[in-house]
């Protein structure tokens, strides 16, 4: 049904082969046209590292998760320890999971 192809690279002119599994897959997802970069130029234009792992469309990326620092604070609420993503600043309150809720804006201190 499908068999290797070998095109030629709009940007840089290197051929490539666009293999027939990959002639399934986008069969599979619908695409009609053949691609017109190599892998190389296709990262490179998509900005991803060489080895893959691109943010894709719609904010998902492949690859392990970025770790967070989490800090700690004490809930201006209850006083409990609370985890939070970000570093406490002298004089803004801070709340835990438990306590939390959009609280109204003005004077903190």
């Amino acid at each position: 049904m499908f068999s290797d192809k070998s095109l030629v690279c709009a940007d840089c002119g290197a051929d490539f082969v666009f293999t027939a599994g990959e002639q399934e897959f986008h069969a599979s997802k619908g695409f009609t046209q053949e691609p017109r970069r190599c892998p190389d130029c296709r990262r490179a234009r998509k900005g991803g590292p060489a080895g893959g792992g691109a943010p894709r469309e719609g904010g998902f990326r492949s690859g392990p998760a970025v770790e967070r620092t989490l800090y700690t604070a004490t809930c201006a609420a209850c006083g409990k320890e609370a985890k939070v993503p970000f570093e406490p600043r002298n004089g803004r309150p801070v709340y835990c999971r438990d306590c939390f809720q959009p609280q109204p804006r003005g004077d903190f201190g």
